[in-house]
């Protein structure tokens, strides 16, 4: 079972990793884009990695948002390394990066709407029928909203409540939304549906100005998301906690340190409670 602190696998961090005799990470997540098909040396890669650690899938081009009809063959063939790779987590974006067949390369925000409410609800569903599995999305960071005639943690509510699907609480991208967009990130928390997160993501973000952070994996996690995350954990059930670093890789050492913090503060957090 997928439990504890894990850590992206990065190739840049693949030898760390696959070497590495500690505690901590206790499981790896992957993209399975970056993995679906590939030979040769990484293929080898791959299969000492789920030798050794559990593993977790988190996607990056099921674009659940999108107006286009869903990639069935696509679904499918997730499908397939999940099954060859014993994954049983599959994550994904609340958003949308294809539109008219072309591939945006990037995490766009969905209208606040009903209609898109509806129309995700449907497509989620579809998913879960193909791979059998829940699908657990994230609540990802946005710069503007577009066209919203509800705010953003009523729009995830009513897609999580409607579909059956997971959260995946990003604990930066709430801190990062709430610097940018000014709310109370813990207010925030409150209105979420905090019952079904099955999966916390942690990471860091770059500061551009006084009024703009951006969410970018390639720095360290600050305290005060560290604060936000502790908050969070005291009011849901012991979930995975998985730390992001996408770029700009520090040495080895320091991520350890950053995954020591999560841990510390999910043990104390979570001292009496126990794994659903």
């Amino acid at each position: 079972m997928l439990k504890g602190i894990g850590l992206g696998f990065r190739r840049d961090l693949a030898e760390d990793i696959l070497t590495l005799d500690a505690p901590l990470p206790e499981f790896v997540e992957l993209a399975p884009e970056n993995w679906m098909g590939i030979g040769g040396y990484w293929r080898k890669q791959l299969h000492r990695v789920a030798e050794k650690y559990p593993i977790s899938a988190h996607g990056l081009s099921l674009s659940i948002g999108s107006p286009d009809k869903l990639d069935v063959e696509f679904v499918q063939k997730i499908k397939s390394f999940l099954d060859e790779f014993n994954i049983g987590l599959y994550s994904e974006h609340l958003s949308y990066s294809k539109c008219d067949n072309a591939h945006l390369y990037d995490l766009l925000p969905i209208p606040f709407r009903e209609d898109a409410v509806k129309h995700i609800v449907q497509r989620i569903l579809q998913v879960q029928d193909i791979l059998e599995r829940q699908l657990v999305l994230e609540n990802v960071s946005y710069y503007t909203p577009v066209a919203a005639e509800m705010n953003e943690e009523e729009f995830i509510s009513a897609i999580v409540r409607e579909s059956g699907c997971g959260l995946l609480l990003d604990v930066n991208n709430v801190f990062v939304n709430s610097f940018n967009h000014k709310y109370d990130a813990m207010q925030f928390l409150h209105s979420m549906p905090l019952d079904q997160v099955k999966y916390i993501h942690m990471a860091g973000h770059t500061k551009v100005s006084d009024e703009l952070i951006i969410d970018t994996h390639a720095n360290e996690v600050i305290p005060q998301v560290f604060e936000l995350f502790e908050y969070a954990t005291s009011l849901i059930k012991p979930v995975p906690v998985l730390l992001e670093r996408d770029f700009n890789f520090p040495k080895f050492n320091e991520l350890k340190t950053e995954m020591d913090t999560l841990k510390q503060i999910t043990s104390k957090s979570w001292k009496t409670a126990s794994y659903a």
